[in-house]
């Protein structure tokens, strides 16, 4: 575009044309007698900003007011710079125009012309009776980019770093190589070229897609590919990734019996797509979008970043102000019959999908998970249990590009699997695999505890899985049983699935069993396991040995140390929790006794605190 001006020797940019060299463009087209370019202190502080955060226009905006001292240097112009620098308060609410209303306060007291490339600020400026010139920059539409050459029809991603030969990962989903495609290690030139060439389309190419940006991260999508873009400080050196889908697919193409075929088409509302990075989730919820879309449904998606690729009929929406809530709330006034919510990971991720799978929207959610139990199991432990059923009904795993496994939820009332006694019913989550129906997995509350039953292991080891049952079992009844009589000692033992017995000394027995039985009934009913209550049958007192020394617990990060007091140090003794041997050691020159986490002591140890115990000493 040309830019005009007549008589007017004091020009004012604004930081938009400073950074597309509005400026240089205006002195090479008017043949100007030596005038005064007055930049606005609001400007260097913008720009300077820009910088600071890795940001590509910032470092151009400055290099342009460089161009601008040469010229003065050579005497062609004169350059100033005036008006006050932004406040907090200023770069709080630049996006509603505080940086700007400098800009022009700038050019109305030194009766100048502002030259601007920002729409909004070239009305406003007239409004208020400025003398201004729009550089309207010319579009420029990049039919490939550089970094696009580095592609074949085999290529899934490009990942170029300074100081590294360039990889790319080749193959498909299950057969992946990642190979190098040249010898010659990539320079600091080579890849701020890549970069410059990006920035320049993100910012010109209305198809481009700048999704974010943050000091040192770059997201940005070109048309079907997604590049991130990484700078210190966030990354130690720079480098560029570059993604892309290799094949678009249909459904046919997947091979679903008709039963699942058939759940898709009538009933399934509530799916989630699951799997491993790079093992083609992206590609089958394209294809289901697709199908839906071919359905009559309406579809949109709720993507950070807009990366999947579909037809014009959907409409791709990402984070508004920044808060995928926001986008929520909007989609849920628009009511599609599909969303697509690519992808799952925060607590607010899944809060979002089940608000608004609640409120009737159909939702096919994108989580990442190396078992096909594992997506059901991340939103188990977000929202209530008898929601589930509600909020997911099918679940699809991919692995290799194939759909590997389908469950499907159900909430019934039943004994769970290896409980015996009716009055153990409670509400259960059942997940079957769709196609044979048999049960696989089971989700329930035992006490204060929410547990995921593989049933596959019940079949395979049952005696081993009873013995992981009863020390769940042994640690609730204990923790509990602790918490009404917290100085007696206590003792559990499992008898059955379906009961157990619990042994307290004689003086605390009326206390567990409550007045008529009442104490002891409400504990069975919130426990779900009945109760036996038996005088707990001392052992030789070990205090006989010699004198009980109290202990002080300390924890670590790496240890639990057994403190007994600096006047202790170097001698051997006996460590007892409530009465029970624990270990014999000697006290070092602190009076301290030392055990490295993750070990089977550590654990006991661990247990005794959250029960209450007391923990003792005899020296031998």
């Amino acid at each position: 575009m040309k830019l005009q001006i007549e008589k007017t020797k004091i020009i004012i940019p604004d930081t938009s044309a400073v950074i597309e060299g509005a400026v240089s463009k205006l002195l090479d087209e008017n043949n100007l007698d030596y005038p005064e370019i007055i930049v606005p202190e609001a400007v260097v502080c913008e720009l300077e900003h820009q910088a600071n955060s890795n940001r590509e226009e910032g470092l151009k905006g400055l290099k342009e007011l460089q161009k601008l001292q040469e010229e003065e240097y050579e005497g062609n112009i004169v350059v100033t710079f005036k008006g006050k620098r932004p406040t907090n308060y200023d770069i709080k609410y630049a996006k509603n125009g505080e940086i700007d209303a400098i800009i022009r306060d700038v050019a109305r007291s030194e009766f100048g012309t502002l030259l601007t490339n920002d729409k909004v600020q070239a009305e406003t400026a007239k409004a208020q009776g400025i003398d201004v010139i729009y550089f309207q920059q010319e579009k420029k539409y990049y039919e490939s980019l550089k970094i696009e050459s580095l592609f074949d029809d085999e290529t899934m991603s490009i990942h170029l770093k300074e100081g590294v030969v360039p990889m790319a990962k080749k193959g498909k989903p299950g057969d992946i190589k990642l190979i190098s495609i040249s010898d010659k290690p990539l320079t600091e030139q080579d890849m701020n070229e890549y970069i410059s060439e990006i920035m320049k389309k993100a910012r010109n190419d209305p198809k481009t897609l700048l999704e974010s940006q943050k000091n040192g991260s770059t997201i940005i999508q070109a048309g079907s590919y997604r590049i991130s873009i990484a700078k210190p400080p966030f990354s130690e050196g720079t480098e560029i990734t570059v993604v892309r889908p290799i094949v678009n697919i249909s459904l046919d193409d997947y091979n679903i019996s008709d039963k699942l075929m058939k759940r898709i088409n009538e009933s399934a509302e509530g799916i989630l797509i699951s799997g491993r990075p790079g093992a083609g989730k992206s590609t089958f919820v394209q294809a289901l979008a697709l199908h839906y879309n071919n359905l009559n449904k309406i579809v949109k998606t709720m993507e950070s970043p807009r990366d999947l690729q579909l037809p014009k009929e959907i409409t791709q929406y990402s984070p508004l102000d920044k808060d995928m809530e926001n986008t929520a709330d909007v989609l849920l006034l628009v009511r599609p019959d599909y969303t697509v919510y690519d992808e799952l990971r925060k607590n607010k991720d899944f809060t979002i999908f089940s608000d608004m799978r609640m409120s009737g929207v159909g939702m096919i959610g994108v989580v990442h998970a190396t078992r096909p139990i594992d997506a059901i199991q991340r939103i188990s432990s977000r929202v209530e249990l008898g929601l589930i059923p509600s909020i997911v009904d099918t679940s699809i795993y991919i692995e290799d590009g194939k759909i590997k496994t389908v469950y499907e939820t159900k909430m019934t009332v039943k004994v769970p699997t290896g409980m015996q006694e009716a009055d153990l019913a409670r509400p259960v989550i059942e997940i079957r695999d769709f196609e044979t129906k048999k049960l696989k997995y089971e989700i329930y509350t035992y006490g204060e505890q929410t547990i995921i039953m593989n049933i596959d292991l019940v079949s395979e080891n049952e005696d081993k899985l009873k013995s992981s049952v009863d020390k769940i079992a042994e640690k609730e009844i204990l923790r509990k049983i602790k918490r009404i009589i917290p100085k007696s000692q206590v003792e559990v033992e499992i008898i059955s699935p379906d009961r157990a017995n619990i042994y307290i000394e004689k003086s605390y027995i009326p206390q567990i069993i409550g007045q008529n039985g009442s104490k002891i009934s409400q504990i069975e009913k919130e426990l779900g396991i009945s109760l036996g209550v038996e005088i707990l049958k001392k052992e030789k007192n070990h205090s006989s040995k010699g004198k009980q020394i109290p202990i002080d617990i300390i924890e670590t990060k790496k240890q639990i140390i057994l403190d007994l007091g600096k006047n202790k140090h170097n001698e051997n003794f006996d460590v007892f929790i409530d009465e029970n041997y624990l270990l014999t050691a000697t006290t070092s020159k602190k009076g301290e006794i030392k055990i490295k986490k993750g070990v089977e002591l550590a654990d006991k140890i661990t247990d005794g605190i959250e029960v209450n115990s007391n923990f003792t000493a005899i020296k031998k």
